[in-house]
């Protein structure tokens, strides 16, 4: 039996014991006959939070507390490789019909209506886009409002995911693609009045302090995850300059870390040729989650508007993936996942945010690779 052969009877396994997961609406996890919506059993906190979820169903659940490659992870160097999306096939065709918008209880989840994928000559079909508050995985540190899933499905039952951040905007609906149809609107967003010019106060030269003298050691630099097969990596690019870092500190410390690798996310930003902050909002996600609090009852769904994929599409054709293979992020957190993470953000206004929020409230498994208390090899310096 080949490996992805293996992967797929293990999820399958796990279907027969489990309500639903990331991959509902795959045939792993078979959507409910008579249109009902399935409510999930695991939560996001207490007893039925992602520390107990093992203790759920020990049989079923078991990788959520033993499995050595869980997702989500923050996404710092190292622990990905990257392939520009020119070498992954997205066609994704509009939704002019509109379709389910529904509430498994533990997320909100669009079922998909068409839509293909192929990456590494093999051809997956999308089955279903759901969303996380705040966003699973972290970006070298950093977190997002959301995060966006679109599950995909391979012929032997291969899971692929493509999570895309969600950030928070106050400017207009993004021009709409020129391939809509005519009776499709996009949301209109509110126009901020011009703010009045302040006065320009005269010079006043400040004291200039003389600070110690840093030490700097430098970090040393992280080797690349070796790809999957199929992938094409691209080559990482020059090490950052050190980072400054003051004799005896706690580098083992979590606050430590995350310092760390907010430095170096501010690096990684400033030095990338073009910026991956959407020009304006995502109509797709404003016309999808202005309709969310139609359907606050877990168990409850709602037929869309017309949704326009190839919005999305395009915005993520612009850029790269940092693919890694990873698993579910909620029970039973099976592994041999494909995570494909885009480093395109898309963008929903402040007032759409705050109705997803009051319905899906928080949803998010803390970072896998949080796990561990040893400082990586990249942030080990001298005293």
């Amino acid at each position: 039996m080949s490996l992805r052969s293996a992967c797929g009877a293990l999820v399958a396994f796990f279907a027969s014991r489990t309500l639903a997961s990331c991959a509902y609406g795959t045939s792993l996890f078979p959507r409910a006959e008579g249109g009902e919506v399935k409510v999930n059993t695991f939560g996001y906190a207490g007893s039925i939070g992602p520390t107990n979820w093992h203790l759920l169903d020990v049989a079923a659940n078991q990788l959520c507390a033993t499995g050595a490659h869980q997702s989500p992870i923050d996404m710092t160097a190292g622990t990905f490789s990257v392939i520009p999306a020119s070498d992954v096939t997205i066609d994704i065709p509009d939704f002019t019909e509109g379709t389910e918008f529904e509430n498994l209880g533990t997320t909100v989840e669009v079922i998909a209506k068409g839509g293909q994928m192929t990456i590494g000559g093999v051809t997956h079909t999308l089955a279903q886009f759901h969303f996380h508050l705040p966003s699973e995985h972290l970006d070298n540190g950093l977190s997002h409002a959301m995060e966006m899933h679109m599950v995909w499905e391979g012929p032997e039952g291969q899971i692929a995911v493509i999570g895309t951040y969600i950030d928070i905007t106050e400017g207009s609906v993004a021009e709409a693609p020129a391939s809509v149809p005519s009776n499709v609107t996009a949301p209109a967003a509110p126009v901020a009045p011009p703010a009045a010019a302040a006065p320009v106060a005269a010079p006043v030269a400040a004291p200039v302090a003389v600070a110690p003298p840093a030490v700097a050691h430098p970090v040393a630099p992280v080797a690349p995850v070796a790809p999957v097969v199929g992938e094409t990596a691209v080559h990482p690019a020059p090490a950052p300059a050190p980072i400054l870092i003051r004799p005896g500190s706690l580098l083992h410390s979590r606050q430590a870390r995350r310092d760390l690798a907010r430095e170096q996310s501010k690096v990684r930003r400033q030095a990338a040729p073009t910026a991956a902050a959407p020009v304006g909002v995502t109509a797709l996600l404003e016309t999808v989650l202005g309709k969310v609090e139609e359907i606050a009852t877990p168990g409850s769904k709602v037929e869309t508007e017309p949704l326009i994929m190839s919005e999305v599409v395009n915005i993520i054709k612009a850029g790269s993936f940092q693919t890694y293979a990873g698993s579910l992020t909620t029970p039973p957190c099976s592994e041999g996942v494909r995570w494909l993470v885009s480093d395109q953000s898309l963008a929903i206004n402040l007032s759409t945010f705050m109705k997803a929020r009051s319905v899906i409230g928080f949803n998010s498994r803390f970072p896998q690779n949080f796990l561990s208390l040893a400082p990586p090899a990249s942030a080990v310096v001298s005293a």
